[in-house]
C-alpha cells in the first residue's frame, strides 16, 4: 500500500516549510527523536490518517519534546503534540492537499495512552490506582500502608 498522493503532497509541503526538521520516509512506525541535536520525524507505513500522524510527530518536534520520566508526563506530551499538530493544521486546512482533521481519530489515539496509563497504574494486589514517583516507581497507598487522610 502506497501513501495517498494527497498525504504525500501534504507531508512534502511540511518538509519544505519546516526545513529545520528532518523527515524520514518508509519507517516501521511513526515516531519522533532528537538525534545528535537534530529533530527527526520518522514517517511510518501508509495508512489512513497518515498525514495526521505525521502532523502529530511534527508536533512533538515543534514542542521540543525530549523524554519523560513518568507515565503521566508521557500522556501530557502526547496531548501537547496533538494540540501543536492542530495549530499547524489550521495554517494549511484551506489548501487543496490538506487532510481533514479527524478529532475522533485524535481522541482514539489519546485513548490508547489513557488506557495504557490506567492499566500501568492499577495495583495488581488490591486494584487501587497507584501513583508514580519521579524515578518511575509505582506505589500503592493501600498496599504500602500509607496513612490516607480523608
Amino acid at each position: 500500500m502506497a501513501v495517498e498522493t494527497t498525504d504525500k503532497a501534504f507531508v512534502e509541503r511540511l518538509e519544505r516549510d519546516y526545513k529545520e526538521i528532518e523527515f524520514r520516509w518508509g519507517c516501521s512506525r511513526f515516531s519522533y527523536q532528537l538525534r545528535n541535536g537534530k529533530k527527526v520525524v520518522f514517517l511510518g507505513p501508509a495508512q489512513p490518517n497518515f498525514a495526521l500522524l505525521a502532523l502529530h510527530e511534527l508536533g512533538h518536534a515543534l514542542c521540543g519534546h525530549k523524554d519523560y520520566s513518568t507515565h503521566v508526563q508521557r500522556l501530557k506530551i502526547e496531548s501537547e503534540a496533538w494540540e501543536r499538530a492542530k495549530t499547524v493544521f489550521s495554517k494549511y486546512q484551506k489548501m487543496a492537499d490538506a487532510p481533514e482533521w479527524d478529532e475522533d481519530f485524535v481522541q482514539a489515539e489519546m485513548d490508547t495512552y489513557r488506557d495504557w496509563l490506567h492499566t500501568k497504574s492499577r495495583c495488581k494486589k488490591c486494584g487501587l490506582t497507584r501513583y508514580q514517583t519521579e524515578n518511575g516507581e509505582y506505589h500503592c497507598p493501600r498496599c504500602e500502608n500509607f496513612c490516607l487522610a480523608y
